[in-house]
């Protein structure tokens, strides 16, 4: 079995953006792919389990003290599961939901969306769900989702760009006190922002923004330090040696080259020698079959799983990994660098 005959094997979830990335099929045989989605495989599994408050069956976290513990039990219903835990939350779910590509317009998302839009509250202060709350790294996760299935979150997108910090990046602690740009909150906003002009369409200030988020990563070739030059091995948010050039999915709120990658790719940049690094790394990570394994699982809890294991052939890596090199590899090669087809100099 080749490497597409063995994609082609798996979930709808899989098999649609196989057909529209890697083998340019016809426009009605993907969307006859994706429709599958709300009713059968994980799609279909993962909307069962939403609950009549909105909310999905995310069991209770795992607390580091008892006071947060006492704190979880003081939330109603309509905050208890929104974020935490990972990865079963509401959050997590929605965002399963539309890395999946749940039609937005189908009765499925619009019934779904339409109970946490009801019903659902951030853990913070109770804020509505589609409203944000107060970190970039959040909130850029409620624009995209937001964005996706077609509810207004103009109001965060303009909070977002008020956040920007002098270095291009977002930092969900830069309200603690950081002046840095972050890995982590940047690639969170720029997926949002991008999914916003998708939505809006042409919204200048917005383009700009995210323009100068990816420069953040480009400048710094998505995995070195621009101070040092030298490849980040200490992730200053998790507070352990970083684990960017490992290839995770789902990725969640982490970071990893994979993921700017085929965000750049997304967003129909140009690239240039500031992304030949991190081409040649997910090159070498490819088995002798034509596929690339899991590496690095977030802990966490899984509705179910979706692939087979760390160090086994992935296909969603398989097909992120695949669809990046082919953007790479069908890209014009004319000097320009890492920019947009209109920004290209």
């Amino acid at each position: 079995m080749d490497v597409i005959e063995w994609l082609l094997d798996g979930d709808p979830a899989i098999r649609w953006q196989v057909l529209r990335d890697l083998t340019d099929a016809p426009e009605d045989l993907v969307a006859a792919e994706r429709a599958r989605v709300a009713h059968e495989g994980w799609g279909a599994r993962l909307l069962a389990l939403q609950q009549g408050n909105g909310q999905w069956e995310a069991g209770v976290p795992d607390f580091p003290s008892a006071a947060a513990a006492d704190w979880w039990r003081s939330l109603g219903p309509e905050r208890q599961g929104t974020l935490f835990p990972l990865w079963t939350s509401t959050t997590w779910s929605l965002a399963l939901l539309r890395a999946f590509g749940l039609d937005p317009a189908g009765h499925a998302a619009r019934r779904a969306v339409g109970l946490v839009h009801a019903h659902v509250r951030w853990e913070h202060d109770g804020e509505p769900y589609f409203a944000g709350e107060v970190e970039p790294c959040i909130n850029g996760r409620a624009v995209a989702l937001g964005a996706y299935f077609g509810v207004d979150v103009e109001p965060v997108v303009t909070r977002l760009l008020g956040e920007q910090m002098s270095d291009g990046g977002w930092n969900c602690e830069q309200e603690n006190g950081s002046t840095r740009g972050s890995f982590h909150t940047t690639i969170d906003v720029l997926e949002g922002l991008l999914e916003f002009e998708r939505a809006a369409g042409n919204v200048p200030q917005v383009t700009a923004a995210r323009v100068r988020g990816q420069e953040y990563l480009l400048e710094r070739k998505l995995l070195r330090s621009l101070s040092t030059g030298q490849v980040i091995d200490w992730d200053r948010k998790t507070e352990a040696p970083a684990a960017w050039t490992q290839f995770s999915y789902p990725t969640y709120w982490h970071y990893d080259v994979l993921r700017a990658l085929d965000y750049l790719r997304a967003a129909d940049v140009v690239p240039g020698w500031r992304v030949a690094e991190a081409i040649e790394l997910v090159g070498s990570k490819r088995d002798a079959d034509g596929r690339w394994p899991l590496e690095n699982p977030h802990a966490g809890r899984l509705h179910f799983a979706m692939d087979e294991g760390e160090g086994k052939p992935s296909r969603w890596n398989t097909l992120r990994a695949m669809r990046v090199l082919r953007w790479y590899e069908q890209a014009p090669r004319s000097g320009s660098a890492d920019s947009g087809p209109a920004d290209a100099t």
